[in-house]
């Protein structure tokens, strides 16, 4: 018998069409095992999701007693059991809570993520699953992505298939991306403690990298849709979510080419918040850590009135790229 899996699907209640097409994409998934869809509502109630959703796969969401009882919908597709739940967030406030919800009301095999204005493509489940039934010693499982944003589409493939805890620290290898996780249950839980949600899929990725080389899937998999994020433009959270990676994980500074990325992004953080001075700071150890690292010189551009914040992530973001 197939593996179960476990889909989590956080979501704030303000991207109805994408949360149910993301439903969809993962309901149309050809994978012969059972699927359950955790959707787990954060900061709203778990009756204005399900409202949201209803008629996807006919989730309901009732009492925590009812949901914790299994309050969902059933359906199938040949034998392929396939339900949906949709409860309210049960932990820490925020993303990472929301994820762990998710894990913790889970019984199946394995355990993934979609967030809730991504697509999974044909075909994603059943490469990962197999890829990971290679390898019985690996518990998690990426794969390549499609960034959407605009009219434009650019895949990212990281070049390789096992991607390891060097890898992650040199570069961030967004494709290793939290709609593209999928990991053996209780092998892993998101770290509720990073400020406002921040990089905690770098982090959690990290950690399994260490314990284990990430089985990678170099195929773009998944869709993953630019323009809506929560994250673009909080340049505070985001400085603090880099500064909490920074002691969290110390190796970061160790390796030059990843410190220099880091240290570049804060800089252009700081500069985004008009601070000169801290961008100039954080722009000087960029480059000491690597002589002509681009973020930095972005950032002292940016710093200096020479283009917006904006006008730079919508260049970048149109070539698949972030800062």
């Amino acid at each position: 018998m197939m593996p179960s899996v476990g889909v989590v699907v956080p979501t704030r209640g303000d991207r109805p069409g994408p949360l149910r097409a993301a439903l969809t994409a993962v309901l149309a998934q050809e994978y012969a095992g059972p699927v359950e869809v955790v959707v787990v509502a954060d900061g709203v109630p778990a009756s204005l999701v399900a409202s949201q959703v209803s008629g996807v796969a006919d989730a309901e969401a009732g009492s925590e007693a009812a949901s914790e009882a299994g309050s969902e919908a059933v359906s199938r597709a040949g034998e392929a059991v396939r339900s949906v739940r949709v409860l309210g967030n049960r932990r820490v406030a925020g993303l990472p809570g929301a994820r762990n919800t998710g894990i913790s009301v889970l019984g199946t095999d394995l355990v993934a993520f979609c967030d809730d204005d991504d697509l999974w493509l044909p075909g994603k489940l059943a490469a990962q699953v197999a890829a990971l039934a290679e390898e019985p010693d690996a518990g998690f499982v990426s794969c390549a992505v499609e960034v959407e944003y605009g009219d434009r589409r650019v895949p990212r493939l990281a070049g390789t298939g096992r991607v390891t805890h060097r890898h992650l620290t040199r570069s961030r290898m967004m494709m290793v991306h939290s709609s593209t996780f999928l990991f053996r249950r209780g092998w892993t839980w998101v770290d509720e403690s990073a400020p406002s949600g921040q990089n905690e899929d770098w982090d959690l990725a990290l950690r399994a990298a260490w314990r284990h080389p990430i089985v990678h899937v170099d195929r773009p998999l998944v869709r993953v849709r630019w323009g809506s994020s929560h994250y673009v433009g909080r340049w505070a959270d985001r400085i603090a979510g880099l500064e909490w990676m920074l002691a969290r994980h110390p190796g970061l500074a160790a390796e030059p080419r990843g410190a220099a990325r880091v240290y570049g992004q804060l800089a252009f953080c700081h500069a985004a918040l008009g601070r000169r001075r801290e961008a100039a700071r954080w722009s000087l150890r960029a480059f000491s850590a690597r002589p002509g690292e681009p973020r930095a010189a972005v950032a002292l551009a940016v710093a200096g009135g020479l283009v917006s914040p904006r006008a730079v992530l919508h260049a970048l973001h149109r070539h698949g790229h972030g800062i």
